[in-house]
């Protein structure tokens, strides 16, 4: 479902609208968009485009399999009723799977990505999970089932998945009669709540539908302004920290317990329990609404812009990849990925206000250079080459500043 044409095409409207909706938030004087939140999400939602491009998990492989073995051939290509049919069908999926996605903690691990951001705005939606490859695809095996053709299924997948791009904003209030029929920013603010009386709601991709039938709708109030994030903060930029967090913690919980039991069922379990035994032991800190600031480590306009200044060149690697991926081989995708994932991961330690931002950056780059050395790159060597000594020129010139060093 990640990996229709639809989404990479949506991505430069996808940017095109952020901006505009920080434009019209400053100049209505309701800003909500921070730096360093922004480039997170961004760079998180371009980080996970590399898993389809690089075809890791086997969902291909099992949606082939179901298809060509367990088909009814019940739907056809050519028939309208179909391609309706197979929306609707594939929002009642998608549905369920958030659902579980908030229920089991395991499942938890790989959504949570999603949920980090404290801010809520359309990059927020941007803010996109690496490991949902995993077992996603499992919620969306009927529709093969039944014979949904890869074509269709395929399609409504990436519509359904672009049209949750717009409900997340706060410029958009409530929206009459159709805040009973769809998903629509007041309602998808509640999903994205951490206030007792807003968790675990408002599942659906389109419809709202299914939330108010199978009993998980909690509307907007105008008493109770939502507070984004999760409850147990992240309190970090790192991309990769965001993905494996829960995992870790997970892990961490089931060696730790005594019970034989408790290590099994921790990962089973609902996202906010842990074992008695290790929750006395090694307790964690939650969020205190009444006392709740985000997480906004203060650094200089200086980092500000040099984190920007990074992150284009994510940018610029990503969409050329995704939109030239026929002229590239398999090598040269996975050593841009890598390339793409430590850049982000070395600009957060910038972002997060780290002592050794400048020296991990600059071994970065160094790293860079040898590979270039060595014929990694080479396709890319007219962008990647200029931008490293670029880079490296930058963090030597500011760091000889006696006001301003990307170590402060």
């Amino acid at each position: 479902m990640d990996s229709s044409i639809i989404l990479t095409y949506a991505i430069p409207v996808f940017l095109l609208l952020i901006i505009i909706e920080f434009l019209y938030g400053v100049m209505k004087g309701n800003n909500n968009y921070r730096l360093n939140d922004a480039l997170t999400s961004l760079s998180l939602g371009l980080i996970s485009r590399f898993t389809p491009l690089l075809g890791l998990g086997f969902q291909y492989v099992a949606y082939k399999y179901v298809a060509e073995y367990y088909n009814l051939k019940l739907l056809n290509l050519e028939e309208i009723w179909v391609w309706i049919f197979a929306f609707i069908l594939y929002d009642i999926c998608y549905y369920w799977m958030h659902r579980i996605h908030h229920e089991v903690k395991v499942f938890w691990a790989t959504h949570v990505v999603h949920h980090h951001g404290e801010e809520y705005n359309l990059a927020t939606a941007l803010r996109q999970t690496s490991s949902g490859f995993l077992w996603k695809w499992v919620f969306f095996l009927p529709m093969f089932i039944i014979g949904v053709p890869p074509e269709v299924y395929v399609s409504v997948a990436g519509v359904n998945l672009v049209y949750q791009f717009w409900v997340h904003t706060e410029h958009v209030g409530r929206l009459g009669f159709l805040e009973y029929i769809i998903i629509t920013p007041s309602n998808h603010r509640v999903h994205h709540a951490q206030n007792d009386d807003y968790l675990d709601a408002n599942y659906g991709g389109v419809f709202i539908l299914w939330d108010r039938i199978f009993g998980t709708f909690i509307d907007e109030r105008k008493d109770l302004k939502p507070v984004y994030g999760t409850v147990k903060p992240l309190k970090s930029f790192n991309p990769f920290w965001a993905n494996i967090e829960v995992f870790y913690q997970m892990a961490l919980d089931s060696y730790r317990t005594k019970k034989l039991k408790d290590k099994f069922y921790v990962w089973f379990s609902r996202p906010g329990w842990r074992p008695d035994d290790v929750n006395e032991k090694y307790p964690l800190k939650k969020n205190d609404l009444s006392s709740f600031e985000k997480y906004d480590p203060q650094i200089s306009n200086k980092q500000k812009m040099f984190g920007f200044f990074q992150f284009t060149m994510i940018n610029a690697l990503t969409v050329i990849m995704l939109f030239n991926m026929d002229k590239f081989s398999y090598s040269e995708m996975l050593s841009v990925a890598a390339l793409v994932v430590t850049l982000a991961i070395s600009n957060s330690f910038m972002l997060d206000g780290k002592k050794y931002a400048n020296k991990v950056e600059i071994f970065r780059l160094f790293g860079v250079l040898i590979f270039l050395y060595f014929g990694f790159f080479t396709s890319f060597i007219y962008l990647i080459l200029p931008h490293t000594i670029i880079t490296l020129m930058i963090i030597l010139f500011l760091s000889r500043d006696d006001n301003y060093s990307l170590a402060s």
